[in-house]
């Protein structure tokens, strides 16, 4: 433009750098860092706001759930009478213990390993959460950051799957579980439900598996390796990892080191602790051997007296001491082991099969069960010998008539008081006399007839034809009675009011007629036989049906059963249980067709009653008993009293042999002294001439007892 144009001639100009680009025609001044600082801050408000909302939308509708199944789950605990360990049933191993039960120094070490501040910090931690989230994502391990109250959410409210959902379902639990609980209650939860190894849940049942004790036996170092274990169970066991052993002991050391720390153990104490190297792992749940026929039996013995029922028994978290002796259930199962199952040979011997054992023995002066068998083993044969009732007990039963004809006075048809000598016939196959029902003439055993007889003679040699007679003299109703008053239950089936009665049809079981025989061993008195001392659950003890002892029956009518027993022992078909070395009263019996064989027995201070049952174990039919064990017939003077006299010298082995001391009724205080027979049972003349007239016992040596008439032949 030029001069002339009009333009002001002062206003400079300068022509534009022709090296840089021409500038856009709306360029602006930048204004870009006010702007990006605002949004960032309303992203971090908006950020926070939907934090805070899903926070609260989490708390608000997120609730406290109830306790999965397997949290809550508990097994039954069984004891022996002294308190160690007898057996568990239930699938989870667990039995949940007040905090107070708890040592306190257990407890804090448990703190020193996975929440030290656990009592002064908040449900949850998230800058241990983002920190353990780092070390995850970052390839340092997985860790979980959780407290000790995240823990006890995920063990008893939700489960162990690790999901982004889970664990916030388990921070937002937490959080309201930290309000509404306080922390001995979340630290007795946690201490209840964590695993420690072992199939151990919780701290108890991991004071059993560890070192075979109670929670409350734990001391500092040993409660110091179970708050080690949480962190790894399986491989900090160094009882089953030894190649862990280092890591192990570390983590031991810094657990205790923790302690120190929080001055909850002094450094003397922490120098002097020593590594507490756990026992070897054993089984915890095994019903197996005698375990399981005890647990069965106790757990009838709890529902049919209305203690406990089934329902309750399957919840578990029951603490059930019972009455037996570890040292006596030990020799009981011992004895069987000796005399028949290390003699079974069922791949050689077909009837070796069949060959069933059932025992149990009680303490005459309170009832007490204080041994048990039931079998080979609980999972092998499942069906409880020692308390099945489908097995005829055999002449085992007649000592009750006996006991009732003293107890009631009775009388012969021909008006004779019934005593030890009181004469019969025993003639094979003699028709009863006095039986207004059928007719019914009881066979002997192998058919031998013995003529006049003595009663305690022919006690010593159960002849059959002369109970029966007496089961009608005293009167079979009452003989039933007398029965039931004993011990025997009236429910036990073919305990029919019958001659045959004494013959033993009735089908009580083993412990039924250990109950039965330890009266007679107490002079008369009886009370329901007990099997169980005590029940608690979560610490609480229930309250125990009372054992109310009674005279069942007089003492002259116990004692004098006792003397002619005693004779049955010393002369008769029970000679074998004189092995026991000690004073003893006893009674054989066979069942029909050597079904079973029995021993019944007492010494003052025992009573013990062994069987042997003859079982398919296929079809579960009873079997006769010839050939088994090698033998050609298995009778109650056989295996089962050398049971008998192998578990009592045992069982009693630290204790002074007693005598009896018997109280006889009027007539039978002294024994009139005759000749002895010289040839046992063959020298009692079979064509129904009369032996001896009056002789306390045979001289007999021991042989086959009897066997219940055949059927059609008891007059039922």
């Amino acid at each position: 433009m030029s001069p002339s144009s009009g333009t002001n001639p002062d206003t400079s100009w300068e022509p534009r750098d022709p090296t840089l680009p021409a500038p856009r025609p709306d360029a602006r001044p930048k204004k870009r860092p006010r702007r990006v600082l605002r949004a960032l801050f309303g992203l971090l408000l908006l950020g926070t706001l939907l934090l805070a909302g899903a926070f609260t939308a989490g708390y608000l509708l997120v609730e406290i759930p109830p306790a999965n199944a397997s949290a809550v789950a508990q097994s039954n605990v069984y004891l022996y009478r002294d308190g160690t360990p007898l057996a568990r049933d239930g699938e989870v191993n667990r039995e949940n213990v007040r905090l107070d039960q708890v040592p306190l120094t257990v407890r804090r070490a448990v703190l020193a390993a996975e929440d030290r501040d656990f009592h002064t910090s908040r449900a949850v931690d998230p800058k241990a959460m983002v920190r353990a989230a780092w070390n995850t994502v970052t390839g340092k391990g997985r860790q979980s950051g959780s407290t000790i109250t995240q823990q006890y959410v995920k063990n008893y409210y939700l489960g162990q799957e690790q999901t982004l959902s889970r664990k916030a379902k388990e921070f937002f639990i937490a959080i309201r579980l930290g309000r509404e609980k306080s922390k001995e209650d979340i630290l007795q939860g946690y201490l209840n439900t964590s695993y420690f190894g072992r199939n151990a849940y919780g701290v108890q049942a991991a004071a059993r598996a560890y070192y075979g004790k109670d929670v409350g036996g734990l001391d500092t170092a040993e409660g110091a390796y179970l708050a080690a274990l949480l962190k790894a169970p399986s491989a900090y066991d160094v009882a089953t990892h030894p190649e862990n052993r280092a890591k192990a002991v570390a983590r031991w050391r810094y657990v205790l080191d923790g302690m120190v720390g929080e001055g909850w153990l002094s450094p003397a104490d922490r120098a002097a602790a020593r590594f507490p190297a756990p026992r070897t792992a054993r089984s915890a749940t095994a019903l197996s051997g005698q375990r399981g026929y005890v647990v069965q039996a106790v757990e009838e013995y709890l529902t049919e007296r209305g203690i406990l029922d089934e329902e309750a028994l399957a919840d578990g978290g029951f603490r059930i001491t019972t009455t037996l002796e570890p040292a006596k259930q030990e020799a009981l199962a011992e004895a069987v082991e000796e005399r028949v199952v290390s003699r079974l040979d069922p791949a050689g011997v077909p009837a070796d099969r069949y060959v069933r054992v059932g025992a149990a023995a009680v303490d005459p002066a309170n009832g007490k069960v204080l041994a048990l068998y039931g079998g080979v083993d609980y999972t092998r044969q499942y069906v409880n010998n020692a308390t099945r009732r489908d097995y005829q007990v055999g002449s085992t039963f007649k000592p009750f008539v006996f006991t009732a004809a003293v107890q009631s006075g009775a009388q012969t048809q021909q008006g004779l008081p019934i005593t030890p000598y009181t004469l019969y016939d025993g003639t094979d196959r003699r028709p009863v006399e006095g039986w207004s029902g059928g007719p019914y003439d009881p066979a002997n055993e192998d058919g031998r007839s013995y003529g006049e007889i003595p009663v305690g003679t022919a006690t010593d040699l159960s002849v059959n034809t002369v109970y029966a007679q007496m089961a009608v003299d005293v009167g079979p109703a009452r003989v039933r009675r007398t029965a039931i008053a004993l011990g025997v239950p009236g429910s036990t089936p073919d305990l029919t009011a019958s001659p045959s009665i004494a013959l033993g049809p009735a089908t009580a079981s083993v412990l039924d007629m250990a109950s039965a025989y330890a009266t007679l061993a107490a002079h008369g008195r009886n009370g329901t036989y007990s099997l169980v001392e005590d029940v608690s659950r979560n610490g609480r003890h229930l309250a125990l049906p009372p054992t109310r002892r009674r005279q069942a029956v007089s003492r002259e009518a116990a004692d004098t059963t006792t003397a002619i027993l005693r004779s049955v022992v010393e002369t008769g078909t029970g000679t074998a249980a004189q092995a026991a070395g000690r004073p003893a009263a006893g009674k054989t019996g066979t069942a029909e067709d050597d079904k079973a064989a029995w021993f019944a027995g007492y010494t003052p201070d025992l009573a013990t009653v062994v069987a042997l049952m003859g079982q398919d174990p296929e079809s579960g039919a009873q079997e006769p008993l010839y050939g088994a064990l090698g033998l050609p017939r298995v009778n109650g003077g056989g295996v089962p009293a050398e049971i008998w006299a192998r578990f009592t010298r045992a069982a009693l082995a630290e204790t002074e042999p007693q005598d009896f001391e018997l109280r006889l009724m009027p007539g039978a205080e002294e024994m009139p002294q005759v000749p002895p027979t010289p040839d046992g049972p063959e020298g009692w003349p079979e064509t129904g001439e009369a032996g001896p007239q009056a002789a306390p016992r045979s001289t007999a040596p021991a042989r086959t007892p009897d066997r219940a008439a055949p059927p059609g032949a008891r007059g039922q």
